[in-house]
């Protein structure tokens, strides 16, 4: 059957090389309509919990979106008029920045204080900072040094950096273009900032400059490391192959499967994203093994003294049936990313299987087509050289399969006890490494102002005003203050705070009143005089919802692992039921939904590699015939990744989201090389009736050399992928490369033992023909 199917695709290989282009020419069209995506929620379905939690909140106060601007004096004192006209100048720009609802800094903080006998003043704290004498300055510095809504968050400690904090809620009917709006609006204030007051330096972070980062470093990804990729492919191939014309010819099978893929992305409507932006990288060095499997037949073949025609008549008789299973088990293996909870590497997987059977098509068919009329310069060889060092590899093997067994399985068995090592760590801000502006940005504002992560939590009163409830003020103040105590936390936002300060202000500002109003209605009253009191943007809702029912109270804190903060989130949740069951509600944020996302993943993942498993052991015992043979190959496809990840458990020992779908990225990937021995190993039992060391002696031979360049290629490429910036990215490939490396040290070391140790009956195999 290979054989008349292979001298079909020769006989009508002018149709259907012409059939292929028309076909890679209508699916490429689509690549216009390719767009980015720039919102982290993108890697959130609408089923994940967390997100709606978070989207609720948001619906319930103002979104929380925001681009913080961090002012860094080269004194070291925020509190000079320079710097302080630099914040006012600023503020009053900052309006004026697109979707831009609301601002805050030190200078329009609404200061209140006694204006007289039960008279409340709210007003700017900063106001002419350029022509403030040293007495008022000294003023601001003392009630922003000690005003708990400013302190740890729009000044630091010992106030040498300030912030300038802008609300955006985009509009969501252009989002690719509306963030890199504002982005860009962001920057140009920060550099009139700095050509201003050239004494200060300025740091932009937040959740709009985060969203960004996603959409430029996808971009930057796309760019350069797909050059690079080809680079390393050509530089591979040539030195590999020894031939210009393979070189090239494989060169034009990945440029059709990538537009191919990509194409049909654009037509299906798929956004890009950091992850699936990667899918070209890794469609080009996988389309590189199909292409690999035939040209080293060929040219063997050609070496050897056969024409042409029959040279790939032979290539694709003995390579058709495992360039097929390879791609389709590929194929199942990143398909089973669908399992994932995360969008991305879903789009990832399922653009990828696009690639990986276009690469099929075009290198049955229009590789042959151009191979047999393309001008190839081989040298002929002799029937005992050529493959060397394989050979001696082979017999290295045979002649210690027993020491190399038990030497493997203690291997194996080593680094599979260091998986428990691995320790879930998603902190996302880490996503970036320090080479992205706004990781340095963020980093710089965590370690001197405030951090990005945050808790937000709404706290339902009992009823329609209800936050006015004394009981209910004092539980909130309570937990603020349990909160403030607690070593990861940065600063609390609550309108405990504010409460209080409104009883002292309409007291004279007596210290001695600073405590939360003993009466509902008074506190009402104090509440509403303040928010009428208040200016246009700078209103409570951010705290308060509607009917008063519930105020929402942000924890802002250190960069924690995700263990950590699931440990606080749990710690807060004990406070609640201890103190406060009445009050308690699940905490929401940014912070809490990419801490849960990577243990869902894990979850969702283990699922879909158990599906992917059984889908691709039945695939190979049935195209294999053979049961025993089946079940040894589930052997070398599994090792691998558990090997992998002992090895990352001792070197790195975190794991996110991104490697939380390396096991079934590379499922498929593992198996080709398995599949590729195993059927040349069969065709030497089947076929030529040899002994199980002389059929690994024959598998060695044909196909050691092909595995080996195949290897090297996807390493190099998946290498690659280790060299970005987005470090989801950079450890995804960095583990699939250790991962394709170790599953050649299985197919080579331990597989072949395996088959002397338990194929040992030559009729059980011959039998199946």
């Amino acid at each position: 059957m290979s054989r008349d199917l292979a001298a079909w695709l020769l006989r009508w290989r002018w149709p259907l090389l012409l059939s292929v282009l028309a076909a890679a020419l209508l699916a490429g069209w689509g690549a216009g309509r390719l767009h980015f995506t720039n919102d982290y929620r993108v890697f959130f379905s609408q089923e994940n919990p967390q997100l709606r939690a978070f989207e609720n909140l948001q619906d319930t106060y103002t979104k929380n979106d925001n681009v913080l601007f961090v002012l860094a004096p080269r004194s070291g004192d925020v509190f000079t008029r320079e710097t302080l006209a630099a914040v006012e100048w600023l503020t009053e720009s900052a309006w004026q920045m697109p979707y831009s609802i609301r601002v805050d800094s030190i200078s329009n903080f609404q200061y209140s204080h006694a204006g007289g006998e039960d008279e409340l003043v709210v007003e700017d704290l900063v106001q002419g900072a350029a022509s403030l004498d040293d007495t008022r300055i000294a003023a601001i510095r003392e009630v922003a040094l000690n005003e708990p809504q400013l302190l740890r968050r729009l000044v630091s400690a010992s106030g040498d950096v300030t912030g300038v904090n802008v609300t955006i809620q985009l509009p969501e009917i252009d989002t690719i273009h509306e963030v890199p709006e504002t982005v860009a609006y962001a920057r140009r204030l920060a550099a009139e900032l700095e050509q201003r007051y050239p004494e200060i330096d300025v740091y932009l972070t937040g959740m709009i400059l985060m969203n960004n980062a996603f959409s430029e470093e996808t971009r930057r990804d796309m760019s350069g490391l797909v050059p690079i990729m080809f680079g390393v492919i050509f530089v591979a191939l040539l030195l590999l192959l020894r031939s210009l014309s393979a070189t090239l010819v494989t060169f034009l099978v990945i440029v059709l499967a990538i537009v191919t893929a990509m194409g049909l992305t654009g037509w299906l409507g798929i956004a890009l994203t950091p992850p699936s932006a990667t899918a070209p990288t890794i469609i080009a060095t996988l389309a590189v093994a199909d292409c690999v499997h035939l040209l080293v037949s060929f040219l063997h073949n050609l070496r050897y003294g056969m024409d042409r025609q029959a040279a790939m008549l032979e290539s694709l008789r003995i390579n058709f049936q495992p360039i097929f299973l390879t791609s389709l088990t590929t194929a199942i293996g990143f398909m089973s990313m669908n399992f994932s909870d995360a969008p991305p590497f879903r789009d990832l997987g399922n653009i990828v299987a696009m690639g990986v059977a276009a690469a099929f098509v075009y290198s049955v068919t229009l590789l042959p087509a151009l191979m047999v009329v393309l001008p190839v310069r081989v040298r002929s060889l002799p029937s005992t050289e050529g493959s060397e060092a394989i050979d001696r590899l082979a017999e290295f093997v045979i002649a210690r399969r027993r020491p190399l067994l038990w030497g493997m399985g203690l291997l194996v068995l080593g680094l599979v006890l260091m998986v428990p090592r691995n320790e879930l760590n998603d902190e996302f801000v880490n996503y970036f490494d320090r080479s992205v502006d706004f990781r340095r940005s963020t980093d710089f504002a965590t370690q001197h102002l405030t951090g990005i992560y945050t808790i937000s939590y709404s706290i339902p009163a009992a009823g329609p005003g209800g936050i006015s409830e004394p009981d209910y003020l004092q539980k909130l103040e309570a937990l603020s203050n349990w909160l403030r105590a607690q070593p990861e936390v940065i600063h609390v936002n609550t309108l405990s705070d504010t409460m209080k300060r409104l009883n002292m202000n309409l007291h004279g500002d007596d210290p001695a009143w600073y405590r939360v109003p003993g009466q509902r209605e008074l506190a009402a009253q104090y509440l509403l005089l303040y928010e009428m009191s208040l200016p246009y943007g700078l209103d409570l809702n951010n705290q308060i919802n509607v009917d008063k029912s519930a105020t929402q109270l942000t924890v802002t804190l250190q960069s924690l692992s995700t263990h950590q903060l699931l440990a606080l989130e749990e710690r807060v949740q004990d406070w609640f039921r201890e103190h406060a069951p009445a009050l308690r509600t699940d905490g929401a944020s940014p912070s809490i939904m990419f801490a849960h996302i990577g243990q869902r993943n894990i979850r969702a993942m283990l699922i879909g590699t158990s599906v992917a498993l059984v889908l691709i052991s039945m695939i190979l015992i049935f195209a294999l015939r053979s049961l025993r043979i089946g079940l040894i190959s589930l052997i070398p496809n599994l090792v691998p990744a558990a090997m992998a990840f002992g090895l990352w458990g001792l070197l790195v020992g975190r794991v996110g989201l991104a490697l939380s779908i390396v096991t079934s990225m590379t499922l498929g990937i593992v198996v080709d090389d398995t599949v590729h021995f195993l059927s040349k190993y069969l065709r030497a039992r089947r076929e030529r009736g040899l002994s199980s060391p002389d059929a690994v002696r024959y598998a060695f031979h044909t196909v050691g050399r092909a595995l080996w360049v195949t290897t090297f290629v996807l390493a190099a490429g998946f290498l690659v992928l280790s060299r970005s910036a987005f470090e989801l990215n950079a450890g995804m490939g960095l583990l699939t490369a250790i991962t394709i490396l170790l599953a050649l040290l299985a197919d080579f070391l331990l597989l072949p033992p395996l088959l002397m140790r338990l194929d040992r009956n030559p009729q059980r195999i011959s039998s199946r023909r």
